[in-house]
C-alpha cells in the first residue's frame, strides 16, 4: 500500500500537465491589481498635469491683462481675473452659454470655476525690487507685483483607490507670474 502511494506521488510530481494553469491562477490576480494601479496612477498624474497647465495659462494671461487699457480707449471694462479663471478651467477666454448653462467642457472632468482663484496684484503681492541695496527682482519700477493662480480638484478616479481604503484625494496647484500689463 505504501509502495503504491509512493509510486502515485512520484508520478504526480513528474507530471507537468496543469502546471501552467496553477501558475496562472496564482499570478493573474496580482498582475490585474498591478495593472489597475498603474492605470489609476497614470490617470491621477494626467489630471494633475492638465490642472497645472490651466493654472499656468491663467497666471500668464492675468499677468498681461490690463482692464484699465480697455476703459482708457472707451471700451467696456473687462474682468481680468474672471477671464483668467475661464482660461484655467475651460482653456478659453469666453464661454458658450445656452439657457444659462455653460456648454463648454472643462480641461479636467468635474473641475469648476469655484475651485480656481486668480489674484492679480493684490495687496501683499507686491515686493520691493531692491532691498537694502540688493536687487531682488529686475525691474524698471520700484515694486514688482505678482499674479497668482491657484486651484484644487477633487480627484474621484476610477475606483482602484477605494478598494485600498484610500479616501478622496484633492489635487492642488498654483502658478505665479510677474505682473507685466502692457
Amino acid at each position: 500500500m505504501i509502495k503504491m502511494m509512493r509510486h502515485s506521488l512520484d508520478r504526480f510530481r513528474r507530471d507537468q500537465r496543469g502546471a501552467v494553469l496553477v501558475e496562472m491562477t496564482l499570478i493573474a490576480p496580482l498582475m490585474l491589481i498591478l495593472s489597475a494601479g498603474v492605470f489609476e496612477f497614470g490617470n491621477l498624474i494626467h489630471d494633475k498635469l492638465l490642472m497645472e497647465a490651466g493654472l499656468d495659462d491663467a497666471a500668464r494671461f492675468g499677468a498681461r491683462c490690463n482692464s484699465q487699457m480697455y476703459t482708457d480707449v472707451g471700451w467696456s471694462a473687462i474682468d481680468c481675473a474672471d477671464i483668467a479663471t475661464n482660461i484655467a478651467v475651460y482653456g478659453k477666454a469666453s464661454l458658450t452659454v445656452a439657457n444659462g448653462v455653460v456648454t463648454d467642457s472643462p480641461r479636467v472632468s468635474g473641475w469648476q470655476k469655484a475651485n480656481v482663484t486668480v489674484t492679480i496684484g493684490a495687496s501683499g503681492s507686491c515686493h520691493d525690487a531692491v532691498v537694502a541695496g540688493v536687487t531682488q527682482y529686475r525691474s524698471v519700477t520700484p515694486q514688482v507685483c505678482i499674479v497668482r493662480a491657484a486651484g484644487t480638484y477633487p480627484y474621484s478616479g476610477v475606483g482602484m483607490l477605494s478598494l485600498l481604503n484610500i479616501g478622496p484625494i484633492t489635487l492642488s496647484g498654483a502658478h505665479e507670474e510677474r505682473l507685466i500689463r502692457f
